[in-house]
């Protein structure tokens, strides 16, 4: 089945109630007004702001839940609820796991990934999930029963941020606390702390690591943690009674996309899907390496640039060129990153106290992050 640009309502279905989801649905109604139908499909009724997970064991924040079916309608959009199970491309509808076909202009498919074991014996901080875990393993070191914490980044991990985090708020904790000789150490491949935030930014949370006396092991590959000892690559075991580290990420499959071995999704630079017509992709499901909110929400902005013109509206979409900002909870005070990481800008990196966007959330989104603020009350 063919579509029309410029048909009203023009039916865009987005699979996803994330980051990349929401700012899909935000965006495209300011860019696309009455032009466009929005259903979000996503399995739960809540849009939890992941984000400030690290934050929680240490009593400074948490993650915050909105009600998703209030959220949608705010931006005259609907949720369904369920997943999605298969794609027919041919007929232009989506199946879903409750057994209904719906069909689409456009679908935009900002799925997320799922985690998988970083390193083996860890405990694998995934997000709100782990709060607990977490915060047993920092009143152990609190308590004097664990001395040596190792933080532990898996290879293949392009967003190592909250590690960092969850390390300098250990750190800043036990201090408070008058608690000494507890050893942190913090093992990762990278060539330099954060080496993806660029030169000056690297340099600056290098000296957060020694301010606060953390080890850090680099161009150094964890794999397993059994019996006090965690085995890296190269090198000797690291001595450790705890280590904490991040998931590695794979892309859920679903039928009729076409995913690579890891269920990602290649994406041009308007997001369209290779090789399928009218279906784009955001967020963590692409084989963009940086798995992260900002770039989700930068990558959505792109999706609804394109479909807002498809639908009709006077919009000159822009391709994705990524701008990596981050926001590192340190305990005494946040430390804002930005690093321009397309190419041809040389090392374009920033690192600052003061803030380096606004509103200066964990998740910079253009459309997202004004939309959740103005609805503050509405959180869960």
């Amino acid at each position: 089945m063919a579509t029309t640009a410029g048909r009203h309502p023009y039916r865009v279905v987005v699979a996803g109630g994330g980051v990349a989801g929401l700012e899909t649905m935000v965006a495209l109604r300011e860019l696309a007004e009455d032009r466009v139908d929005i259903e979000i499909l996503a399995p739960g009724r809540e849009f939890v702001y992941r984000a400030l997970a690290v934050a929680e064991p240490f009593g400074a924040g948490e993650a915050v839940r909105f009600d998703l079916g209030k959220l949608a309608e705010g931006s005259g959009a609907r949720h369904r609820l369920g997943s999605l199970q298969a794609v027919d491309p041919d007929r232009h509808e989506i199946h879903t796991n409750r057994s209904v076909r719906v069909p689409y202009d456009a679908l935009v498919i900002a799925l997320g990934a799922g985690p998988r074991i970083g390193v083996r014996g860890a405990l694998t901080f995934r997000g709100p999930e782990d709060v607990s875990a977490f915060r047993a393993c920092l009143d152990e070191a609190l308590g004097g029963e664990a001395t040596r914490l190792v933080f532990a980044v898996p290879g293949g991990i392009a967003w190592a941020l909250p590690l960092y985090e969850l390390a300098l708020l250990t750190a800043s904790r036990l201090a408070a606390a008058g608690v000494r000789g507890t050893e942190l150490t913090l093992v990762t491949p990278e060539e330099a702390p954060l080496a993806v935030f660029g030169t000056e930014a690297s340099r600056r949370v290098e000296a957060l690591l020694a301010e606060r006396e953390i080890r850090l092991r680099l161009r150094t590959y964890p794999d397993a943690f059994a019996d006090g000892q965690l085995t890296v690559v190269p090198g000797a075991p690291q001595p450790a009674d705890r280590v904490i580290s991040l998931p590695r990420l794979a892309g859920s499959f679903v039928p009729g996309l076409p995913q690579d071995p890891d269920g990602f999704l290649s994406v041009d630079p308007y997001g369209r899907v290779a090789d399928i017509e009218d279906v784009y992709a955001a967020g963590d499901i692409t084989t963009f390496p940086v798995k992260q909110g900002g770039i989700a929400a930068q990558q959505a902005d792109t999706v609804a640039e394109t479909i807002a013109q498809a639908a009709g509206a006077p919009v000159a979409p822009m391709p994705f060129d990524p701008v990596l900002r981050g926001l590192v909870l340190t305990g005494d005070g946040p430390t804002f990153l930005r690093a321009e990481i397309g190419g041809g800008r040389g090392d374009a990196s920033e690192a600052t106290g003061e803030a380096l966007w606004w509103p200066p959330g964990k998740i910079a989104a253009r459309y997202l992050a004004p939309y959740l603020a103005e609805r503050s009350g509405l959180a869960i």
